[in-house]
């Protein structure tokens, strides 16, 4: 019960798609991953921050604005980060301004990194996605995700 009220179970066509989109996002999930993997050598989180590192103006993002553009918990991307400067994909500044926030920044190997990468992962969501889809269903899977989307947003 929410609010004092019985909550509808979904339908079986309901329940069908629900289940339908739970596995076709895993399927996905899982064989970009394999692909990424396979193909670059990188983890998709490795990829999902170089990515976002790539596009920041000057290579370089806010702990707290990364982890929000993640929607990763902030744990998970220090400890995501921390193997990355490890591997010498990133670096970590202070922030001048004001001492207490942190950057995560590309490095000249980050860069090249994501740079080898992107092609073939590209070609792999091309594949699985945008290939088996004509422009009337990519239209509406984009309508779709954007309604969707609205309501995790501001």
């Amino acid at each position: 019960m929410m609010n004092g009220k019985t909550t509808p179970w979904l339908t079986e066509a309901e329940q069908e798609l629900w289940r339908s989109w739970l596995s076709v996002a895993r399927r996905m999930d899982t064989a970009l991953a394999r692909d990424l993997q396979r193909d670059t050598g990188l983890s998709m989180a490795d990829y999902e921050v170089l990515v976002n590192l790539s596009e920041a103006e000057g290579n370089r993002m806010r702990m707290a604005v990364l982890a929000d553009r993640l929607a990763w918990n902030r744990s998970r991307l220090s400890h995501q980060i921390t193997r990355m400067i490890n591997r010498g994909l990133l670096g970590r500044e202070t922030c001048n301004s004001d001492g207490r926030g942190a950057f995560v920044v590309l490095t000249d190997l980050g860069l090249a990194t994501i740079r080898d990468a992107a092609p073939s992962h590209v070609a792999s969501v091309r594949r699985m996605m945008f290939d088996v889809l004509d422009e009337d269903q990519t239209a509406a899977l984009h309508d779709i995700l954007d309604t969707l989307g609205r309501q995790f947003t501001g």
